[in-house]
């Protein structure tokens, strides 16, 4: 295997969620190993887009929701004005919000079902049946969560949006890998980004959690980039369907 199997160089990709935390972690990578990034976010971009650019990527914004079935041609059309093709979609885009179950809101649920699942549901829809009529493949990476294995608690509508996440990007896969696309996803364990906060704070929390990883510490948004890389590129064209853990070692404890 060489090094040019994990070269990315002439491809642009579409990482949703990619002003901070895990999506600028993966739109830095990508970037870094040759593709070009549409970043698409709510708000500004300014610190992604130095920061691809810092590596030598090229970057163009798309300052929009995801949530929406008709929100999704858009993002994928917003790629191919601005660099012509696109050629992997990163699902990065997330909410979280926390409450005991017994009072949950209708608001808080399907807030965090709409941006976690049924966002990525029609982006990966989007750019399938884009790369399906232009008679190309390409590559479909869902960032799934440890909340896709586990139940967690107070966070209902999170666990059930990443375990949807996950049961979703089993059946694209089944679906699409004659088609030459490739979806699969990504896990990412105990993170230092906004969602995790709370838990950071939490000294009890922190330190159980702490405890229970065997790598000692926090996950950093670009502890995502190879496993990232590696199933955008050409080295993952027979893998369909997978889930990557970057947890630390968490699942294995």
């Amino acid at each position: 295997m060489t090094v040019s199997l994990f070269d990315l160089t002439g491809k642009v990709a579409v990482v949703t969620g990619a002003g901070r935390g895990l999506g600028q972690g993966i739109a830095v990578a990508l970037a870094a190993a040759g593709a070009d990034i549409l970043g698409v976010q709510r708000g500004p971009m300014a610190e992604t887009r130095s920061a691809v650019e810092a590596v030598g990527g090229r970057f163009e914004a798309l300052q929009a929701s995801v949530a929406g079935q008709d929100a999704a041609p858009d993002v994928i059309q917003a790629a191919l004005d601005a660099f012509g093709r696109v050629d992997i979609l990163i699902n990065n885009a997330g909410i979280i919000r926390r409450a005991d179950t017994l009072d949950l809101t209708e608001e808080d649920w399907n807030d965090v079902l709409d941006v976690n699942l049924t966002a990525a549901m029609w982006l990966c829809q989007a750019a399938a049946r884009h790369w399906v009529a232009a008679e190309q493949g390409g590559k479909i990476i869902n960032i799934a969560s440890m909340l896709s294995f586990q139940g967690g608690i107070r966070v209902a509508g999170y666990t059930a949006s990443k375990s949807g996440l996950l049961g979703l990007t089993r059946l694209l896969a089944n679906e699409w890998a004659q088609k030459g696309i490739n979806v699969n996803a990504i896990a990412p364990g105990y993170m230092k980004t906004d969602n995790t906060a709370a838990l950071r704070q939490d000294k009890q929390r922190n330190a159980e959690i702490l405890a229970r990883l065997p790598a000692g510490r926090w996950g950093e948004p670009g502890d995502l980039g190879g496993a990232a890389v590696f199933l955008a590129s050409s080295a993952a064209d027979y893998v369909h369907g997978a889930v990557v853990p970057v947890d630390g070692g968490w699942l294995a404890r």
